[in-house]
């Protein structure tokens, strides 16, 4: 992979950032750029890796050189697999190993800088919030566990305060709204 500037993040924030970017490229390049990620890695050439990058591009390079790697490295031969499994199958593990480098990356940032316990557990948490790679590939990105999410009132939580718990409070604005409409 050729060194490309990016800025390195340094805060919660912008270690998430790079992280979004980075899966977005990953995603585009498993689901809207598939055939020419696929077309990329031929069997026939050197172990590829598929590297997500920032900017929410992707790429199918060899490894970098230098050794240790200044970030962690993605799956290394994900060309070798390719005709010897389902087309699907293998994006769908090409996906899984995405998922953890992005991890492996975020962390690294985290750990490069000194995030505390709160940091790393702010970091993980608004990760867990999106969807992995392989869920968006395989079709299977699960629903936000927080109703609020899906709820068109989202932008306040008049409904968490109204009864005091989040999980009764949509039941009854989903039961109350059918109501209304039926008037």
């Amino acid at each position: 992979m050729e060194a490309i500037p990016h800025p390195i993040p340094r805060t919660v924030e912008e270690v998430f950032s790079d992280f979004k970017g980075r899966r977005a490229g990953l995603i585009k390049a498993l689901t809207a750029d598939v055939e020419k990620f696929y077309q990329q890695c031929d069997p026939e050439k050197e172990n590829l890796c598929l590297f997500g990058l920032p900017n929410e591009t992707w790429e199918v390079n060899l490894p970098v050189e230098e050794v240790p790697p200044e970030l962690p490295e993605p799956a290394l031969g994900i060309n070798f697999a390719r005709d010897g499994m389902q087309e699907k199958d293998w994006l769908s593990l090409v996906a899984v190993h995405s998922d953890s480098w992005l991890l492996a990356v975020a962390f690294y940032f985290g750990a490069r800088f000194g995030f505390g316990k709160n940091e790393r557990k702010k970091l993980f948490q608004m990760i867990n919030d999106l969807p992995t790679i392989f869920e968006v590939v395989t079709g299977n990105a699960k629903q936000p566990k927080d109703p609020y999410l899906l709820n068109p009132f989202s932008g306040s939580r008049i409904l968490r305060n109204f009864s005091g718990r989040c999980g009764s409070s949509w039941r009854w604005l989903q039961r109350n709204l059918k109501l209304i409409t039926k008037i």
